[in-house]
């Protein structure tokens, strides 16, 4: 696998970066992920543009332009042999003496970039839907932010790992009421169907805006399916006819089983068909262009 760190590519093996480097020490630095479908990065303007929220969210300066992010991104996935591929970005505060204060300048930022390759879902997820459980959303108040500081989404993951599931479902408690809304995955978004209405939570502070979660609210426009975005009230997750769920990497998969419990009749849903057949068609148009 060859890499790009600080302005050079290399191995992942010749890649070294200081222990003071605050993205170590303290998780301060922001990350994307980007899909490659035969050569061609998807979206990669949209991409860019919540890399840009993201590095204006912790208060740091953007090392490139998005013609130098493109010519970088391009030449990694040249030098790796994958057709289909994800490319991960992560960029530090770079390195200094350890206090949380912002390091007086002039400091450089750490610049890493991988690939790895992207696998299709495989068929049987697509027949048979992923099981999820339900947990309460207790992250801080800037999920909007790509973070790397992802020590809780880890431990909410590793809670549907543990159940033998695929993900977690995050349900932010509201005092007010004691009931509680949906946010999203503890590494994607999720979308409720009920009654033939396409469902989707609201893109604020609590949820990260996700580039795959934008194409379906497109699709669903373009193409007649009836939607909403607002907040999701714990107990329309419970009872919905169907949930989905998006992200870079898994695209669009239904969710069949939610807490030990069919979602619906516990099979993928006319909704999920109908967006996973306009998605492949949309995302073969885009590299075809």
């Amino acid at each position: 696998m060859t890499v790009y760190l600080n302005g050079q590519f290399m191995p992942i093996e010749e890649a070294r970066i200081p222990v003071l480097d605050r993205g170590f020490i303290f998780g301060d630095g922001v990350y994307e992920v980007i899909p490659v479908y035969s050569r061609r990065a998807f979206r990669l303007a949209e991409h860019l543009r919540r890399l840009q929220h993201s590095l204006d969210g912790i208060r740091l300066a953007n090392p490139y332009n998005d013609g130098e992010w493109t010519n970088l991104i391009n030449e990694l996935i040249a030098r790796n042999t994958s057709e289909d591929q994800y490319l991960y970005l992560h960029i530090t505060r770079g390195v200094a003496r350890r206090d949380h204060a912002f390091p007086k300048p002039p400091v450089t930022p750490t610049i890493f970039m991988m690939s790895s390759p992207l696998p299709a879902p495989p068929p049987e997820l697509l027949q048979s839907g992923i099981a999820c459980i339900t947990a309460p959303d207790n992250r801080w108040l800037r999920c909007d932010i790509k973070s790397i500081a992802l020590l809780p989404n880890v431990l909410l993951r590793q809670m549907a790992v543990d159940a033998g599931c695929a993900e977690t479902i995050l349900i932010r408690p509201e005092s007010v009421t004691g009931g509680g809304f949906m946010t999203e995955g503890a590494a994607s978004n999720i979308f409720v169907v009920k009654n033939g209405m396409l469902l989707a939570p609201p893109k604020d502070n609590l949820m990260l805006p996700g580039i795959t979660y934008d194409v379906v609210l497109e699709l669903a426009a373009a193409n007649g399916i009836p939607h909403e975005v607002r907040k999701i009230a714990a107990r329309e997750v419970f009872d919905a006819d169907e949930l989905l769920l998006t992200s870079s990497t898994k695209e669009i998969l239904a969710i069949t089983t939610l807490d030990g419990k069919p979602v619906g009749d516990g099979k993928p849903g006319a909704i999920f068909a109908k967006l996973h057949r306009l998605y492949q068609n949309f995302k073969r148009d885009v590299m075809r262009a």
